[in-house]
């Protein structure tokens, strides 16, 4: 049971009720994030712009926020972005090679592997070390980069959010937030 008692949707307004509104599912990681309520509606939009507005590639952006959920220990948004990784041309192979941290594995390509060891080393080391930064450099544009390491801080921050708080994990829904958000995105 989560630590703190999940917003209602119902109960609130302004903003928030709208997003809500809008929402086909009201997944227990947005109840969560509203309660800080300044916070939750920019969250909200960096999010939606992270998923369908990145020049990053779906499936690559996907395999990041699952190597971010992998390596912080973020259940919650494994269980709702396996779905979506799939959704948008992951492989179930590809998926479990980020699961075990096999970044070497053969079901990824060679700028697959380089991404992911770069993206080890910005949620472990923060401080990217030489060979990973030029191995990602031979495969990314600097936009591709930095849209990389946005997508990987947000997700790490959800993976704090809801393992901080405990929150409670929704049956997955992921693909059918991610395919409503694209439309309004």
């Amino acid at each position: 049971m989560a630590r703190l008692p999940l917003i209602d949707p119902d109960t609130t307004s302004g903003d928030i009720r709208m997003a809500f509104d809008r929402m086909p599912v009201k997944l227990n990681i947005f109840r969560m994030m509203a309660h800080a309520e300044t916070n939750a509606m920019p969250l909200m939009r960096l999010a939606n712009s992270i998923l369908h507005k990145q020049k990053l590639s779906a499936v690559n952006r996907e395999l990041l926020i699952l190597q971010a959920a992998q390596l912080e220990g973020g259940a919650y948004e494994w269980r709702q972005h396996v779905p979506i990784a799939l959704g948008v041309g992951v492989t179930q192979a590809q998926i479990d090679a980020v699961e075990r941290g096999d970044y070497q594995d053969a079901a990824l390509n060679a700028a697959e592997r380089a991404l992911l060891g770069f993206g080890r080393e910005v949620v472990e080391k923060v401080r990217v070390g030489d060979a990973a930064f030029a191995g990602v450099r031979e495969h990314f544009s600097n936009q591709e980069i930095v849209e990389a390491i946005v997508a990987l801080g947000f997700y790490m921050m959800m993976a704090r959010l809801t393992e901080a708080t405990e929150t409670d994990l929704d049956p997955a829904a992921g693909m059918v937030v991610y395919e409503s958000g694209k439309k309004r995105g």
